[in-house]
């Protein structure tokens, strides 16, 4: 019985998932947010479960990538289409029409071809979970931005449109070019060869893990003080102490 347990885990963040692309769908960005927090949790958890009751399975790791496809592979590319669209003032819409009451009927429909560079990311994140799945080096580390940090990024950015009330932020945030290059930036950096730190913590010494202690105590400093402009600045900062940790270990 116990061995169902974390893929009963992980199928909570399918759910999740699944929940968040709907909500992101219909543009009510703060829910999709929630619940692609809330799958990444499921996430951390069926993981440690796992490894607490012993029962980790080749089914159990296709099982959390699947899951991961979903929360942090799809909905980032959903929201980065809905960016992309709203940074063209109006160049896309849909246009419903109903004949019969209960059915809905496409009669036009004007996409631009813009929005859709978003699902790159959609892309990206499945390239880089198949190649989580058969790569055996990155147990204590990650060879490339992690998914769910990737999904963090790029949902905090319409709450920040949201929220920071910031008229120089929602300028850089809704121009196509930084949203494109940004889509372009998130997508290599999945793939990319940077080794970046795991908050896996074997024992509770500083010593053994004080990048790990230094990365959460910066963060949440920043939280506290920066609030959701803080996340972009908290996934920079992760890249940056990873690939300077990396240097000097090599040195």
């Amino acid at each position: 019985m116990k061995r169902h347990i974390p893929n009963f885990i992980t199928l909570l963040n399918v759910f999740c998932g699944c929940v968040a692309a709907v909500f992101a769908v219909l543009n009510q960005m703060e829910l999709a947010a929630l619940f692609v927090f809330l799958g990444i949790v499921f996430d951390f958890l069926d993981g440690m479960a796992a490894r607490v009751l012993n029962v980790k399975s080749e089914l159990g790791l296709q099982l959390d990538s699947l899951a991961d496809m979903i929360t942090s592979g799809l909905v980032p590319g959903i929201v980065m289409f809905q960016l992309l669209g709203m940074s063209m003032n109006g160049g896309w819409n849909l246009d419903f029409h109903s004949e019969v009451a209960g059915d809905m009927i496409w009669t036009g429909m004007k996409i631009a071809p813009l929005p859709f560079v978003g699902f790159l990311i959609t892309m990206a994140s499945a390239y880089r979970l198949a190649k989580f799945n058969i790569d055996e080096n990155q147990a204590t580390s990650f060879v490339g931005l992690p998914t769910p940090a990737n999904a963090l990024l790029i949902l905090s950015l319409p709450l920040i449109l949201m929220y920071q009330n910031s008229e120089f932020i929602n300028g850089i945030l809704t121009n196509q070019w930084f949203l494109i290059g940004l889509t372009l930036l998130s997508a290599y950096l999945l793939n990319s060869n940077v080794e970046l730190f795991a908050l896996k913590f074997k024992n509770m010494s500083f010593k053994d893990n004080a990048l790990r202690y230094i990365f959460i105590l910066v963060s949440l400093v920043l939280l506290v003080t920066m609030k959701l402009l803080a996340v972009p600045l908290i996934i920079l900062f992760y890249i940056l102490s990873s690939i300077i940790s990396g240097f000097f270990q090599k040195g």
